[in-house]
């Protein structure tokens, strides 16, 4: 039997707390403000899309004005099975359906509008767009979000306080009939109803309902809540993102949303922006617009310019009026994710070249964290390294055109911006001045035979950190570099 003297036990006790502290003290603390659970699963997706396929689709316009005729809306083929594999097989992580658009017609039977599919003459007004959907992308493994348009031209009560319970009612019928939703989408257009009123919405009801029957769905709009347009529908981000932002002094429709495009540094809410944009000049479908499809080359400029720079790209595929993605936008699809497929290869092989840095923390933010393709672990330099740096020397020079790196933002976001040197085979050398890194930062250059990288990090809110980082040689269809 042991006797633990009283000695002891100041001994035990003082050891037990001094490891706690040192454990402690071994972590950095993270930076508010933070990413939730579900924004960190969110940001991983990185690509997926969005089907506009509604009464537009059928009356040739991009907006419709609400005086439609059910009766218009009666697809000939329609199969989402279809939209499911050629997105599974695009590389998509989910798709995002238009459930109603500014005009009121729902895809759905909805107890709460007389202006829906159960007044078509698509499958004997049987028919639930919605369902056939949420099947496919159940078969398929994708994840389905719902876009539904606060704006409805063709309701009644648009411009009443009715108004705002009736959406939240087709709300619950969206978020609970047809299983899990992982992005709810709110369009932040605000016309004018069928009475010439305005409707003054109840976004903290809106909310509350996708938080009460889908908790673990992002909702997206101008401001979030959780994550928000960047901007534009163009297809790019801004060198500068940063996914703070001050979330409360802005609105969705807001009129000077372009002062707050770039997210702020020292923004009190963490608002991810994601990239919307169409494969087509248009949103819906336009026969004329057949031969106008993004090629595979710049829908990987557009990719580069959006996961690259800290957003999700949500790209738009224009469903025909037969139901089914027209074979020019599948072709450039599948065109688009043979080029990701060849292009994000990590050329740093680890027997090949040798990486040094100015400093390191401690041993849980090791140098290895940088290759080790894990977003939550991570390299940090010594508290006194007044000028943090990555060095990459290879063994052997690598054809290159784009250096890619990543914070762990499940600790903020933190650099401010930071300098990259590179030299070629031939000694020529140049340098890249760069802003914010975030979720990753794809950084391109001219295409060279790269011998040695120097990443040097200038400016950080707090003790900066890189999760990982990657060297790729971005082509196009012609096996050409993308970037010269």
């Amino acid at each position: 039997m042991v006797k633990i003297t009283y000695q002891r036990l100041l001994l035990f006790s003082a050891l037990f707390f001094t490891s706690i502290f040192v454990t402690f003290a071994q972590q950095i603390s993270p930076l508010a403000p933070l990413p939730s659970k579900k924004q960190i699963q969110w940001q991983a997706l990185e690509y997926y899309g969005f089907v506009h396929f509604n009464m537009n689709t059928f009356t040739n316009v991009e907006w419709g004005e609400g005086k439609e005729s059910p009766l218009n809306f009666n697809p000939s083929a329609l199969d989402c099975r279809q939209w499911a594999r050629i997105a599974k097989a695009a590389g998509m992580k989910g798709l995002i359906l238009t459930a109603k658009h500014h005009d009121g017609f729902a895809l759905y039977p909805s107890k709460f509008t007389t202006h829906s599919v159960a007044k078509s003459p698509w499958k004997n007004a049987q028919g639930d767009v919605v369902k056939e959907l949420a099947q496919a992308c159940k078969e398929y493994g994708l994840k389905l979000g719902i876009y539904l348009s606060p704006w409805d031209r063709f309701h009644p009560a648009y411009g009443t306080d009715e108004y705002n319970k009736i959406y939240a009612e087709m709300q619950k019928e969206l978020l609970t009939q047809y299983g899990p939703i992982f992005e709810f989408w709110y369009d932040g257009a605000n016309g004018e109803g069928p009475n010439g009123k305005k409707q003054i919405y109840d976004w903290p009801l809106f909310h509350a309902m996708v938080n009460k029957y889908q908790p673990n769905a992002v909702q997206f709009s101008d401001n979030g809540p959780d994550i928000r347009w960047v901007g534009n529908e163009r297809g790019y981000n801004y060198e500068t993102s940063w996914s703070p932002i001050n979330r409360e002094e802005i609105y969705p429709g807001y009129p000077k949303f372009d002062t707050y495009k770039n997210g702020q540094e020292n923004g009190t809410h963490w608002v991810a922006p994601e990239v919307d944009v169409s494969i087509r000049p248009g949103w819906y479908y336009h026969p004329k617009e057949d031969n106008r499809v993004k090629s595979p080359d710049s829908l990987m400029k557009i990719y580069v310019a959006s996961v690259g720079r800290n957003a999700n790209l949500l790209l738009n595929i224009p469903v025909d009026t037969r139901g089914l993605i027209h074979p020019n936008d599948s072709a450039s699809m599948m065109g688009f994710a043979d080029l990701r497929k060849k292009s994000l290869i990590n050329l740093l092989n680890p027997s090949t070249f040798k990486i040094q840095v100015s400093s390191m923390y401690n041993s849980t933010y090791s140098v290895k964290n940088l290759l080790d393709v894990n977003p939550a672990s991570a390299w940090a330099a010594n508290l006194l390294d007044t000028q943090p740096s990555i060095q990459i020397q290879l063994a052997k020079p690598v054809l290159s055109n784009t250096l890619m790196l990543q914070e762990p933002i499940a600790l903020g976001q933190r650099i401010k911006s930071f300098t990259v040197e590179i030299e070629s085979e031939n000694g020529e050398k140049w340098q890249i001045k760069a802003k914010t890194i975030g979720n990753k930062r794809m950084l391109t250059f001219p295409e060279r035979k790269v011998k040695q990288i120097r990443i040097i990090l200038d400016e950080y809110r707090a003790q900066p950190l890189i999760s990982n980082l990657a060297l790729y040689r971005i082509i196009s269809t012609r096996n050409e570099s993308l970037f010269r």
